[in-house]
C-alpha cells in the first residue's frame, strides 16, 4: 500500500469528521462577509485544541479560499496582515519585562511574542489535506499582490520563513526522470520547463530516452508527483558552445560510458509560490555525486546558461551619454553595435562577424563589472552559478538562435565550470568579496584601464526597484 495515499486518506477521514461535528460548509459565492466569516474561522482555528476539529476548519478556510474571486483574496491578505500579526500588549510587555531583565526565560517570552499570530495560523492550515499544496498555490497569489501592494512584504516573509523550514534539503527526494516514469509527471516536466521550450512528447523523448541524457528533480512528500525543481543533463566528450550540439535532432548519440563531461543545460524551478526558496544549489551537488558514482570517467562539471538580462542591460548602455562599458566606438548610430537594430542581423554573416568582438567584450563587461544596488552581479543566472562556486568559463556567440534567447540575449551564453576541487574556494571569493572568478580568457576581453563609476556598470533603476529582465527573472533558477 502507498504509505503517502494511506496517510492522506486517513487525513481526509479525520477531517470529514471534523466537519460533521462543526457542521461547516464550503464558501459560498454570494455570502455577504465572506472575509469577516472567514477571518472568524481563523480566530476560531487559533484557539481550537481538538485534532479532527482543527483539521476541518483549516479545510474550510483553505475551501473558502480557493472559492474566493481576485479582490477576495486580496482582502483576505490584508486581513492576515492587520488582525493577524503580533499580539501588541503581549509584545510591549514582554519587551518591557526583556529591558528590566535580560534573561533567557525574558528573551523566549520576547521571542514568543514577536511572532506575528499569522505564522501559528498557516502551521495550523498546513493541517488540511492537501493544506501544502494549496499554501503553495497561495503565496503564488500573494507574490503576484504584492508589486503593487508593498505592505504585504510582512505577510510574505511570514510564508517563506515557514516555507524555509518545510522544504528544506532534509525532506526533499531526488529521483531520476525518465522516458518511464509516470506520464502525469512528464506532462509536468514538459509545462514547467523554463529555459528551452519542449514542444511535445517527441522532443521530450529526445531529452530522456538515449543513453547519454539524464534528467533529475526534487520532490517534497506532501507534493509527491509535483517536482519542485529539476535539471536536464547532457553527457557529453567536451564542453558544448551552442545548444543545438545538446538539442538539434539529428545529433549523434554516444554511449554514457564513453563521456567525460557532465552538462547541466536547463535547471528551472516548478512552483511559483516557492520563489526564493533555494533548492538549485542543493540539486547540482546531488546530481555530481550521483553521476560520479554512476560514471567515474566524468570528471568535467560544467553548464550551458542563458544570459537574460543582457539584451536589456546592453540597450541602455548603448542609449546613455556615457558608458565605462562601451567605447565610443561601440556605440551609437555609426557604431558596429547598430547592426543590433536590424531584425535579421544573425543571419548576415558579415553583420555578426562585425558584431561579435564588441558584443563578446560588452558580455564580459556585463559579467565581471556590472552591479546592482547590492553590489551583486546584475545576471540572475551568474549570481546563481557564482554563488555555488563555479567559475564563468566561457562566452559563446550567437549560441542560442531561438526567439526568446535573441530577444533576450542577442543569441548570447555561457558556460561555467564547476571544478570540484576549487568550488568551496570560489564560493567564497564571491560571498565573502563579491569576486567574480572567471577564466583568463575572460577576464582578457576587460581593459584594466577602464573602471567603473559609483554607480555601477549598469544603468540602475531607481533604488529599490529592479529594471523589467531582473523582475522577470529572478523569480526563476533559469539556468543551462
Amino acid at each position: 500500500m502507498n504509505t503517502t495515499s494511506f496517510f492522506s486518506d486517513m487525513l481526509q477521514s479525520i477531517t470529514d469528521r471534523g466537519r460533521r461535528f462543526l457542521s461547516l460548509g464550503a464558501a459560498q459565492d454570494d455570502e455577504a462577509d465572506a472575509i469577516g466569516t472567514t477571518e472568524e474561522l481563523c480566530e476560531t482555528l487559533l484557539s481550537s485544541r481538538g485534532e479532527a476539529s482543527g483539521m476541518a476548519l483549516a479545510k474550510s478556510i483553505l475551501d473558502r479560499w480557493q472559492g474566493f474571486d481576485q479582490q477576495r483574496r486580496r482582502d483576505f491578505m490584508f486581513a492576515l496582515l492587520s488582525r493577524f500579526g503580533p499580539n501588541i500588549e503581549r509584545l510591549e510587555r514582554a519587551i518591557a519585562a526583556y529591558r528590566t531583565d535580560p534573561s533567557p526565560k525574558a528573551l523566549l517570552e520576547l521571542s514568543e511574542a514577536a511572532e506575528p499570530r499569522r505564522q501559528e495560523l498557516i502551521r495550523r492550515l498546513n493541517l488540511a489535506p492537501n493544506g501544502t499544496a494549496t499554501l503553495v498555490g497561495m503565496r503564488e497569489v500573494l507574490l503576484a499582490l504584492k508589486g503593487d501592494n508593498p505592505d504585504l512584504e510582512a505577510v510574505d516573509a511570514d510564508f517563506a520563513h515557514l516555507f524555509g523550514s518545510w522544504f528544506n534539503r532534509g525532506f526533499l527526494v531526488l529521483r531520476p526522470i525518465s522516458w518511464s516514469t509516470p506520464a502525469d509527471i512528464l506532462e509536468k516536466i514538459i509545462r514547467y520547463e523554463a529555459v528551452h521550450h519542449i514542444g511535445g512528447w517527441d522532443e521530450l523523448r529526445r531529452r530522456l530516452a538515449p543513453e547519454d541524457r539524464r534528467c533529475f528533480a526534487f520532490f517534497h512528500p506532501q507534493l509527491v508527483d509535483d517536482p519542485l525543481i529539476f535539471v536536464e543533463v547532457a553527457l557529453t566528450r567536451e564542453m558544448p558552445s551552442t545548444i543545438s550540439d545538446l538539442l538539434r535532432e539529428d545529433r549523434a548519440t554516444i554511449r554514457a560510458a564513453d563521456a567525460t563531461t557532465a552538462v547541466f543545460y536547463s535547471i528551472s524551478n516548478c512552483q511559483e509560490g516557492l520563489r526564493g526558496i533555494s533548492f538549485g544549489n542543493f540539486l547540482i551537488k546531488q546530481v555530481v555525486e550521483d553521476l560520479r558514482r554512476e560514471l567515474p570517467r566524468l570528471d568535467t562539471f560544467a553548464t550551458l546558461s542563458p544570459v537574460p538580462g543582457f539584451a536589456d542591460w546592453l540597450s541602455r548602455e548603448r542609449a546613455a551619454e556615457v558608458s565605462d562599458a562601451l567605447t565610443p566606438a561601440d556605440r551609437a548610430g555609426l557604431a558596429v553595435l547598430a547592426v543590433l537594430d536590424e531584425p535579421d542581423w544573425a543571419d548576415r554573416p558579415e553583420a555578426a562577424a562585425s558584431a561579435q568582438s564588441a558584443m563578446t567584450a560588452a558580455a564580459a563587461w556585463y559579467f565581471l563589472r556590472a552591479r546592482n544596488r547590492s553590489g551583486k552581479p546584475l545576471d540572475p543566472v551568474a549570481r546563481f552559478h557564482l554563488g555555488n562556486g563555479a567559475r564563468l568559463e566561457r562566452i559563446n556567440f550567437l549560441a542560442d538562435r531561438s526567439e526568446r534567447a535573441m530577444r533576450q540575449a542577442h543569441g548570447l551564453m555561457v558556460n561555467y565550470l564547476y571544478k570540484l576541487e576549487d568550488i568551496e574556494t570560489n564560493h567564497e571569493a564571491f560571498a565573502s568579496r563579491g569576486e567574480v572568478v572567471a577564466a583568463p580568457a575572460v577576464r582578457r576581453l576587460v581593459p584594466t584601464d577602464r573602471g567603473p563609476r559609483a554607480t555601477a556598470a549598469g544603468r540602475l533603476p531607481p533604488k529599490g526597484e529592479p529594471h523589467d529582465a531582473a523582475k522577470k527573472h529572478d523569480s526563476k533558477e533559469f539556468t543551462s
